[in-house]
């Protein structure tokens, strides 16, 4: 069995010049037993990863693999062509069906919320777009990870200030690829990635105990999240 990663920045692997950013998809083998097969990508929508990456991917696909598929964060900037309930989902559906008729398991991620606080709640940032996938595991009867609900208890247990050192923020001079700086609440510092993968291997096995080693399509129960 093997896992293949569907996603944008936040699943995908470091870049030398760039760690410690991360997604966190480059720490999952870190986590689980079977290989790992990382096809996420910076900027990525359900549309561009149709385009550029999907068929390299479907075409590693095998019976009773896992197929992870997390988009969001860039889709919502496309409202027109991406909308929560049109394009966005009709993709979302085109794949799952994909992986289902190669006798895979697809797993549906909400996409990790934004470190945006007000005084010490997160603010959501994806609007309908994480519903909207959680509809879509409903409709479908497929896994779903639920990042956006956990990231959102992590950020809030840890606080306002201990939750930066998830994410990369880095000053004047510290880091070579943003000599000017960075403050970023978005993308993961290597600490934050990590803290994921081991959060979405939990929810992976979980998901693996409650259905065995059936594909996807007939599931009766779904694993929805794991303790932290």
């Amino acid at each position: 069995m093997t896992y293949h990663l569907a996603g944008d920045s936040t699943v995908a692997d470091p870049q030398p010049d760039e760690l410690p950013l991360s997604g966190w998809g480059g720490f999952l083998s870190e986590h689980v037993d079977a290989p790992v097969r990382n096809h996420a990508f910076g900027g990525a929508t359900t549309e561009s990863f149709l385009a550029e990456r999907w068929d390299g991917l479907i075409d590693g696909v095998r019976p009773f693999d896992t197929v992870l598929i997390q988009f969001g964060h860039n889709d919502q900037k496309q409202p027109e062509l991406l909308g929560s309930r049109g394009g966005y989902l009709e993709r979302l559906r085109a794949m799952v069906d994909a992986v289902h008729a190669r006798g895979a398991r697809s797993v549906l991620c909400t996409s990790p919320e934004r470190r945006w606080f007000e005084g010490e709640r997160i603010t959501p940032t994806h609007g309908d777009y994480p519903n909207a996938v959680r509809d879509l595991a409903d409709e479908l009867v497929a896994p779903l990870i639920d990042l956006t609900a956990f990231t959102t208890w992590l950020y809030e247990d840890l606080g306002p200030a201990d939750s930066v050192g998830l994410f990369c923020h880095f000053a004047p001079g510290e880091h070579p690829a943003w000599p000017e700086g960075k403050t970023d609440d978005t993308h993961f510092h290597e600490r934050g990635a990590r803290r994921i993968a081991a959060y979405v291997a939990r929810s992976l096995r979980a998901i693996e105990r409650a259905d065995g080693d059936r594909p996807a399509r007939g599931l009766e129960i779904v694993a929805r999240e794991a303790r932290p």
